[in-house]
């Protein structure tokens, strides 16, 4: 016994120093918990018929991963009763466990567990037999189980898992030298479901930790006080684009209850020209509280003006590639026509929107993060 105590806490030191190789997210004492259900049979190993003897066991099972590789959980198990006995169940089994993961201590772990894993399994736990009849009284023992555990991870997320579990159990009462004899044995075999519990780091298992040297972390510092310059020198411009936005808001409001004063005359036909600018902040592409009242003006001009119509062009700065710009871009006009139809009701048949990559119609590169709207009526 000292000898298998000796071996199993051997392979567990081992199988922590592989684990602490790496830095792993979502290790915390409430991460990486699980729950199962499990039900099967078992059989006594010798000395019976093995399927005469044969009986249904059920249980319910807590664990936690502690690493990749090493895992620990609580079990409670009960077989259902085939004695004389008048107890509904014949046994009671509580456990503790301890797993390790085959797969990750041989193969290594990369970042989420794979479709199958199969663990070792060895544990000690507590055992009772309820008799309750002129056989013989209660018992309270010892038991140890050494086995298997085969894991299929279900679904993108690895949430769930199937696991079909054989071992030998040991009933460890009696004579020490013969607490683990063959013939004080039963075989389990076992079929559950477990459930994994979402960690800290929003998965339903550990992640690799990206390592950072010490260069990185500089390089990190130095660009986090570049960006934190930047925000300061975009405050200040964004403070100039909110005056500048007054300005076109006041302009709108003129021309909305002016509209002929600012008529063109485009291939012969007669038509109001109306335009109303939307701004956004840096990479977004959603539109600002303090931007909902520009396009409520232009909701508002079409619902009192029937005929008319609003072409919208979303434009970029230069920061970031083309291709990226020219999405951004399009998205923002998308924004504006959406909140058109969605929030004021404006049919979308009215409407035009398109990106039209990097503007380029204010001086500083920043102001050109717009939406600008132009509405016109034929008379």
């Amino acid at each position: 016994m000292k000898k298998v105590s000796f071996l199993v806490a051997a392979f567990a030191v081992s199988a922590l120093s592989v684990s602490a190789q790496k830095a792993y997210e979502g290790t915390r004492f409430l991460d990486n918990w699980y729950v199962g259900v499990k039900g099967g049979v078992t059989t006594p190993t010798t000395h019976s018929a093995f399927w005469p003897n044969m009986r249904a066991e059920t249980g319910i099972e807590l664990g936690k991963q502690i690493t990749p590789v090493l895992g620990v959980s609580f079990e409670g198990l009960t077989g259902i009763n085939t004695s004389f006995s008048k107890t509904a169940f014949d046994d009671l089994n509580l456990g503790v466990l301890g797993k390790i993961n085959l797969n990750n201590l041989f193969g290594g772990y990369n970042g989420e567990p794979r479709l199958f894993e199969l663990e070792g399994i060895a544990g000690f736990g507590w055992g009772h037999d309820f008799v309750n009849s002129s056989m013989g009284a209660d018992r309270s023992y010892m038991v140890s189980r050494f086995g298997a555990s085969f894991n299929f991870n279900l679904g993108e997320k690895k949430a769930w898992a199937v696991n079909v579990r054989p071992a030998i159990v040991y009933r460890m009462d009696g004579d020490r030298a013969q607490q683990l004899n063959v013939n004080k044995s039963k075989i389990e075999i076992l079929a559950g479901v477990t459930y994994r519990f979402a960690s800290s780091n929003g998965k339903h298992y550990m992640t690799i930790q990206k390592p950072y040297n010490q260069a990185e972390v500089n390089s990190l510092n130095e660009a986090i006080n570049a960006l934190r310059a930047e925000n300061a020198r975009k405050d200040e411009a964004l403070g100039a684009k909110d005056a500048e936005n007054a300005r076109l808001e006041k302009e709108l409001t003129d021309l909305r209850n002016a509209p002929k004063q600012v008529e063109t005359i485009i291939q012969n036909t007669h038509s109001k020209s109306l335009e109303s600018v939307v701004t956004f902040r840096q990479g977004k592409t959603t539109i600002s509280t303090d931007q909902i009242p520009n396009v409520e003006r232009i909701a508002t001009y079409m619902k009192n003006n029937p005929k008319s119509t609003v072409s919208i062009k979303g434009y970029a700065s230069p920061e970031g590639s083309a291709e990226v710009n020219a999405r951004v871009a399009k998205q923002r006009a998308e924004a504006v026509k959406n909140m058109l139809i969605s929030k004021y009701k404006i049919s979308a048949s009215r409407i035009t929107a398109e990106g039209q990559g990097v503007g380029a119609m204010f001086s500083e590169p920043d102001w050109n993060r717009v939406s600008i709207a132009t509405l016109s009526e034929s008379e």
